[in-house]
């Protein structure tokens, strides 16, 4: 959900509770103001009949309500003195609505001639039930009214307001560490965005000045140790041609060349993982992953035939992908290789591409691997010499640069899955 729907969401949340508790409190005070009016106008009429009534005695001879809106008895004298004046609501039958009607009834008693009596006044009254139906469809209303004030002012002062803030993330996701435009923050009025936008820039100056030392770290080790080990590789060669050498002496040069060659592999292998992980593979283009695969298995054949495994495959040929065509020939590389050095003499090896999965089976040591520690640098699921336990480390941070995801599974075989999608 984006910032200004979030916002949006809670004042509306905010404005129904409060309007709510407002019209339930309006509702009560205007109750009460009504109540309060008409016994007041109760009361005026209560002072005016007994004003009439001493005046014409023929008022006091009024005994039901159909005649007017009062009526009046005699009462004894006994209940006079102690009778006060009660308000109450009831409901009575009205001719012109042939119904039952809420009314305010006002008993009161009154003394004239030595004679006391009882007096009862009546008037109309709001219904309850149409006082709270008005009062909720205004409240709808307004409620409406103002949602949509506040979708109106979202929509126009707060996307103005915010502006500088989604210039921020917009320049944000199209920057890159290796691109050649720098970054700028966007210029604000507003302190809040103004300081935010510095922040990240200095920041990221720090993550460009530690990207490009790394950079320049990762071609000096490059070339500085690939050069020494060369040269020994080269001279220990040599000597190893020399005539006069014993055959023990022979076997430690062999012991030696076996070790420098394997610590080419691993420089070299540190260093891809390194250039992956830091993404100085920045070309893309759209490559056909089937021709990849063709290609690699293509290139394994001797060691695949000289172990004398058994190789399937099934190649969809729409599985198209957008990404370095250097780390896709390394990441099938590494899988395979992976299956072939891990294998066993006279197994076999099964290559499925779908549009959406590359799957790599293989028979094996019959344990399972760890699959939390399968992908990790340096792990080795065998003791197998020619291994830098590199390889599945760079298919995994090849993986994670493109949003891939790689999965282990072991049955009877073992299996690596790579989903695209």
């Amino acid at each position: 959900m984006k910032l200004l729907n979030h916002v949006t969401a809670y004042f509306a949340a905010i404005l129904l509770v409060v309007l709510t508790a407002w019209a339930t409190i309006f509702y009560y005070n205007m109750l009460d103001e009504i109540y309060d009016s008409i016994d007041d106008g109760l009361e005026n009429q209560k002072i005016l009949v007994m004003q009439k009534a001493r005046q014409d005695s023929t008022v006091l001879q009024q005994k039901d309500f159909d005649e007017g809106y009062y009526k009046i008895r005699p009462i004894a004298p006994a209940l006079g003195h102690q009778y006060k004046d009660r308000y109450q609501d009831t409901l009575m039958y009205m001719q012109n609505e042939k119904d039952y009607e809420p009314v305010r009834l006002l008993t009161t008693v009154f003394q004239q001639g030595g004679q006391y009596y009882e007096m009862r006044l009546i008037t109309s009254m709001v219904e309850e039930d149409d006082l709270i139906e008005d009062l909720l469809y205004s409240l709808l209303w307004l409620y409406l009214g103002l949602l949509a004030t506040l979708l109106l002012l979202n929509n126009i002062l707060l996307k103005r307001i915010w502006k500088p803030f989604y210039t921020l993330v917009h320049r944000l996701r199209k920057f890159k560490l290796d691109g050649a435009q720098p970054f700028t923050s966007p210029k604000s009025k507003i302190e809040e965005f103004a300081l935010l936008g510095q922040t990240v820039e200095k920041l990221l100056q720090k993550n460009l000045a530690v990207y490009q030392s790394q950079k320049i770290f990762i071609e000096n080790a490059s070339h500085e140790l690939q050069t020494p080990l060369a040269i020994s590789l080269n001279k220990l060669e040599l000597l190893a041609e020399s005539p006069n050498l014993q055959e023990k002496e022979l076997e430690q040069i062999g012991g030696i060349l076996q070790n420098l060659e394997r610590l080419t592999r691993l420089n070299k292998s540190l260093l891809l993982l390194s250039k992956i992980e830091n993404r100085q593979f920045p070309e893309e283009q759209v490559l056909q992953l089937n021709a990849t695969v063709k290609t690699v298995l293509q290139d394994f054949e001797d060691q695949i035939a000289y172990k004398k495994i058994t190789l399937t495959q099934e190649l969809d040929d729409h599985c198209s992908l957008t990404m370095n065509p250097d780390l896709a020939n390394m990441l099938v590389v590494n899988l395979v290789k992976n299956a072939l050095v891990h294998n066993v003499q006279g197994g076999f090896i099964a290559v499925r591409l779908t549009g959406s999965t590359l799957t790599i089976e293989n028979s094996g040591q019959a344990a399972g691997l760890d699959a939390d520690q399968l992908f990790q640098r340096f792990y080795k699921g065998s003791s197998a010499n020619t291994s830098t336990g590199l390889g599945l480390a760079i298919v995994k941070a090849i993986c994670d640069l493109y949003g891939f995801t790689i999965n282990y599974e072991h049955t009877q075989s073992h299996v690596l899955q790579v989903k695209f999608k």
